[in-house]
């Protein structure tokens, strides 16, 4: 088995040999500046460890992972439209650098670049793969709705939120993960419970960001601690203490939740202290655990040798390790 790291720098010396056509040059930079923004390429180095998993040729998986991080990527320059953002990782985002027209315009060639990548794949596999691929775009695209639906409501509950995210960022390691493992050769059982595995892997991913947001520590997170609180994020936490609370603590959630003007640390405190009251955070890491639970299980049915679960049981371990 290749480890990660390497399967990381396989896929970023393959972003960097991308050739797009240099005219019209307004249309084509944007999607080699975003690409070249770097980040940790994980969800192509994921569909390479499972084809490397069932021995599969790695070179055959290339293609199909430089398409998943090229749709990954053009789901970010639309995002950073939606959501107004000036920077993603510490650079003008590409709507800023440029215009939100040519941002729109440079996202839709990069999916349709994708499309050019993911049909590099045998033609016995083209059909399925084309399915997988299809379905975990859609998928995103629901997910990222419902996300923007949610701003607006205050009756979400806790099975719509991880609908939500299963389908905004779980299912793109899920899928990843078995168009790597058909590529590198498996059945189709094992492929289905890769799937399993990176959908589950995920949720449980995102449940523990809800909760590092609120309880981590800034300096080993890597972010501001509170940033849902201030944005009024629908995370499970806060979903959950809306469940939860009743009277004043009700009323007092509420209210921040309504505040036009506000001290940030004041309502982060305040906010978290409600939190504490419903022991959210208790009910948040249940649920990250259950999903863990699930992400393993489906992990132990694979067909595959006990060294090779163990590679990947301590990989989604060291995922799930992060400072609080």
């Amino acid at each position: 088995m290749r480890d990660i790291n390497e399967l990381q720098v396989i896929i970023q010396k393959a972003v960097e040999k991308i050739q797009f056509p240099a005219h019209p040059s307004k249309l084509y930079e944007p999607i080699a500046y975003i690409l070249d923004m770097g980040g940790k390429r994980m969800r192509p180095a994921l569909l390479l460890m499972a084809c490397d998993l069932f021995d599969g040729d790695i070179e055959k998986a290339i293609p199909p992972a430089l398409a998943i991080e090229v749709f990954h990527n053009f789901t970010l320059m639309h995002d950073d439209i939606m959501d107004n953002a000036p920077l993603r990782r510490g650079r003008a985002t590409v709507h800023e650098r440029w215009n939100s027209n040519t941002a729109i315009l440079s996202g839709d060639v990069m999916l349709i670049e994708g499309y050019k990548l993911i049909m590099q794949v045998e033609d016995h596999l083209l059909r399925t793969i084309l399915n997988i691929f299809n379905d975990t775009a859609v998928g995103v695209c629901e997910g990222q709705q419902l996300d923007m639906e949610f701003e607006d409501r205050a009756d979400v509950s806790i099975p719509e939120y991880i609908e939500m995210i299963r389908l905004k960022t779980a299912v793109v390691l899920g899928g990843a993960l078995k168009i790597g493992a058909l590529v590198g050769g498996a059945d189709m059982r094992d492929a289905d419970l890769l799937l399993e595995f990176g959908e589950n892997l995920g949720l449980a991913f995102q449940l523990q960001d809800d909760i590092l947001d609120v309880y981590g520590d800034p300096k080993k997170f890597g972010k501001q601690v509170g940033g849902d609180i201030l944005s009024n994020k629908k995370t499970y936490l806060l979903i959950k203490a809306l469940e939860l609370t009743e009277g004043a603590a009700k009323d007092d959630l509420n209210n921040w939740l309504s505040a036009a003007k506000f001290d940030s640390a004041n309502k982060v405190a305040a906010v978290t202290e409600i939190y504490n009251t419903v022991d959210v955070r208790h009910h948040a890491e249940s649920a990250m655990q259950f999903y863990a639970e699930k992400a393993f299980a489906a992990l132990d049915s694979l067909g595959i040798a006990k060294d090779k679960k163990d590679y990947l049981r301590n990989f989604a371990d060291s995922l799930m390790v992060r400072e609080n």
